[in-house]
């Protein structure tokens, strides 16, 4: 029963620990932000920023709406993580305003729930009372608001997204982040598309307050644990750079590939090309299809450095593969993804859907 309630306890203080200083710049902060909309992009590895053009294009690059030209787009996706401890959720729409401008939302949400919270588990007298034990859900979540124009450069669109964060923990902490993100895309004849994003352009602040009763501060101090206090967290920009080529190879059958690049501004990481304050991670992305009927997908990420027993160090590196089938104006995608088994997390299918609706006005003519 104290493992249980030690158990309990961790978890609960790990939800808490994102903001227990002020003014805190940590690595990975909103990082829910970072695992990707849409089966098709996972496929690729998240090598996307360059070549989207459709709905899911409010999350990878705003500047990719200007190519939605359905009467409107939607996008959603369910996923869970760790044998479905942790589920995410994406619901995207995208329409153009006129020929030179598009619009779009995106909403995201990641989150466990049904925590149990053993906190008050033993009572006063020191007796185990089950009937205190409550449970809590704790829960990310993200409203980006998306506008995209082309520009008078032939071939040039710019975008950009206004984000509203929410983040809660149970009754305990809750944040509230503002930031924005802007995007550029460029298309170099029928074959070349390049793109970039800087996310967090304007640095995004999330503000976080607690609410702790006096036993659960009580319970923090006798376990030796930091108090958090209500408090200020930064996440710092981040560049992404991409380039696509895409060439007909017979008839309608194609083939796509990419290649983009994140530069993290928050310092030294654990990936490829490791500096400070700027670590460089690239992954890439093939595409083989026909049309818009079928596609095969293939990607690498997550370049990685592992130290081995003789404490040399090796180089790691996670694949995805994906397929998607499309048919009047329904796309299904699908990703498989960790398939290295390079981490401890578990085996991940991911599904997703892409609608296209037709003006109604046009219909009933």
């Amino acid at each position: 029963m104290k493992k249980l309630a030690t158990l309990s306890l961790f978890v609960l203080l790990s939800f808490l620990a994102t903001a227990q200083e002020t003014t805190l710049t940590p690595k990975y902060s909103n990082e829910f932000l970072a695992i990707g909309v849409g089966a098709n992009a996972l496929g690729m590895s998240n090598a996307v920023v360059a070549g989207v053009d459709d709905v899911t294009a409010g999350y990878w690059n705003p500047a990719g709406l200007t190519e939605v030209e359905d009467f409107l787009q939607i996008g959603a996706m369910h996923a869970e993580y760790f044998a479905g401890i942790a589920k995410y959720d994406y619901i995207g729409i995208a329409k153009p305003i006129d020929e030179q401008s598009a619009a779009g939302f995106t909403f995201i949400r990641f989150g466990v729930d049904d925590i149990p919270n053993t906190t008050q588990l033993i009572d006063k007298d020191g007796n185990v009372n089950y009937d205190n034990i409550t449970s809590f859900s704790a829960g990310d979540y993200a409203f980006l608001f998306s506008y995209a124009r082309k520009s008078k450069i032939e071939g040039l669109s710019l975008g950009g997204n206004f984000k509203v964060i929410y983040r809660h923990v149970g009754d305990f902490a809750k944040a509230w982040g503002f930031g924005l993100d802007a995007g550029i895309k460029y298309k170099l004849g029928d074959k070349w598309k390049f793109g970039a994003l800087v996310r967090d352009v304007s640095t995004t602040f999330n503000a976080w307050s607690y609410s702790l009763d006096d036993q659960m501060i009580e319970t923090f101090e006798i376990t030796g644990n930091v108090i958090p206090t209500n408090g200020l967290e930064i996440t710092l920009p981040k560049i992404i750079l991409g380039a696509q080529f895409k060439t007909n190879v017979y008839k309608e059958f194609y083939v796509k590939s990419e290649i983009n690049f994140d530069l993290n501004t928050d310092g030294r990481r654990n990936v490829l090309f490791r500096t400070d304050p700027i670590s460089i991670d690239p992954h890439m992305g093939l595409e083989l299809g026909y049309g818009k009927w079928v596609a095969l997908r293939f990607g690498v990420l997550n370049f990685q450095w592992i130290k081995n027993p003789d404490l040399s160090e090796s180089l790691t590196v996670q694949p995805n593969i994906g397929i998607g089938v499309g048919f009047k104006g329904i796309s299904i995608d699908y990703a498989f993804t960790d398939i290295g088994d390079k981490s401890v997390a578990l085996y991940s299918h991911i599904f997703s859907l892409r609608f296209k609706l037709n003006d109604p006005k046009q219909s009933e003519e």
